[in-house]
């Protein structure tokens, strides 16, 4: 799959971004800044300026790696040209995702608190919509999508299960958007537990339409 800079170009200046403002800030920051927050958006652990400054523009320059390596290393590589936009979609939406949470640590750390109980819900929320909205339009690969022995085995299985998944995806994101905006830790916590619980339906799912599948393979 050929690289489209015009996708390659903003995910690369937001990490860039991201190690920039934590170069900037190093000196501006306590030995022990905010790293982790509860359901409530209350600061639950604090960490040291490498953990705090540097872990998400780290996982973010990795995650950028691994994306651009991962159709390389996929047996189906040739299905990955006929979802290359989705895939950008997905890629950027992560690494933004990713960026935007570095960002609201980075104010939190030089003094303007930010209110975490809402960011990150209202930020999980328009990713899940965002990946709800490609996940229609991905093709059978190994590492990108729902997949499981019966999606992988049978073109109509996944396609279907990935119709069903466009939706849980979607919604869940209105969910998350929802206990943002509200600021319901109550909420969310009833979204996350939906959101596994659907997950979990996905695979028993994509089981079921397999089993009557006519192009299913054993």
């Amino acid at each position: 799959m050929r690289l489209d800079w015009r996708w390659e170009v903003p995910q690369l200046a937001l990490i860039l971004g991201m190690f920039l403002g934590s170069a900037l800030a190093w000196n501006a920051v306590p030995d022990r800044i905010p790293v982790h927050w509860n359901l409530a958006g209350e600061v639950d652990r604090y960490g040291g300026k490498v953990e705090g400054l540097l872990l998400l523009p780290v996982l973010a320059l990795g995650l950028y790696i691994l994306f651009i390596f991962l159709p390389r290393l996929d047996p189906r590589r040739g299905a990955y040209a006929g979802f290359a936009r989705s895939y950008a979609l997905i890629r950027i939406a992560i690494i933004t995702f990713l960026a935007i949470m570095h960002g609201a640590l980075l104010l939190t750390a030089t003094g303007h608190p930010t209110d975490f109980g809402r960011v990150v819900p209202i930020l999980m929320g328009i990713l899940f919509i965002i990946l709800g909205f490609a996940m229609r339009q991905v093709q059978a690969n190994w590492f990108v999508g729902v997949r499981t022995p019966w999606t992988l085995s049978s073109p109509s299985t996944w396609e279907k299960t990935h119709r069903v998944a466009a939706w849980i995806f979607g919604g869940s994101g209105v969910l998350f958007l929802l206990s943002g905006l509200f600021g319901s830790s109550a909420l969310l916590l009833l979204d996350l537990v939906a959101l596994l619980g659907t997950t979990l339906g996905i695979v028993v799912y994509s089981y079921l339409v397999w089993r009557v599948a006519p192009d299913r393979t054993s």
